[in-house]
C-alpha cells in the first residue's frame, strides 16, 4: 500500500511541482544551514 500512497501523493504535488520542488528546496538550505 505503500507505492499506491506515494504515487497518490506524487500525482497530487506534480500538480504544482513548482511549489512542492521550492519548499524541497527551502527545507533543504534550512537544514543545511541549521
Amino acid at each position: 500500500g505503500r507505492l499506491k500512497d506515494w504515487r497518490r501523493i506524487a500525482t497530487r504535488y506534480d500538480r504544482c511541482a513548482k511549489t512542492f520542488l521550492s519548499a524541497v528546496a527551502l527545507a533543504a538550505t534550512v537544514m543545511f544551514w541549521l
